[in-house]
């Protein structure tokens, strides 16, 4: 069942990120709680649970615009499955969930990125209806150490 992040989802996300690019769950922090509320208060945090577990999520975030009609477009972030439920379509009904949301706040496109260069992942948004040929990606980072 997918549905949108409560406030009490926070560890167990946490620690499903390390399926994704973290090391360790972080510790509690001012910042940590501060993008937390920030994210449920502003963005679509979507979660797939199986048997009172999250196994999947996404982040789709609705960005106004002044294009295309003024109309907005969706970004989709932090896509992931945990590593023993991988295969099961599980990110797929998360991906599903954030294009009904983009369609229902009158979004013309969905954006995605991915560091990945695996052939199995790049299939699975190819799969999911999303293409490499339109955009070129990229990115600058800030302050990463």
């Amino acid at each position: 069942m997918v549905r949108e992040a409560r406030e009490g989802d926070l560890q167990e996300l946490l620690e499903l990120y390390q399926y994704l690019h973290e090391k360790e769950v972080p510790g509690p922090s001012r910042q940590l709680s501060a993008a937390w509320r920030k994210i449920l208060e502003d963005h679509h945090l979507l979660v797939n649970i199986v048997d009172g577990k999250i196994v999947s999520s996404c982040v789709c975030v609705i960005i106004p615009n002044l294009t295309r009609g003024a109309r907005p477009y969706a970004f989709i972030e932090n896509v992931v499955t945990h590593g023993a439920c991988r295969g099961r379509g599980y990110a797929t009904e998360c991906l599903r969930a954030a294009r009904q949301i983009a369609g229902e706040n009158g979004c013309y496109k969905m954006m995605l990125l991915t560091g990945s260069k695996e052939q199995k992942t790049l299939d699975f948004y190819r799969n999911a209806g999303y293409n490499s040929q339109d955009k070129t990606a990229f990115i600058q980072w800030i302050d990463m150490e």
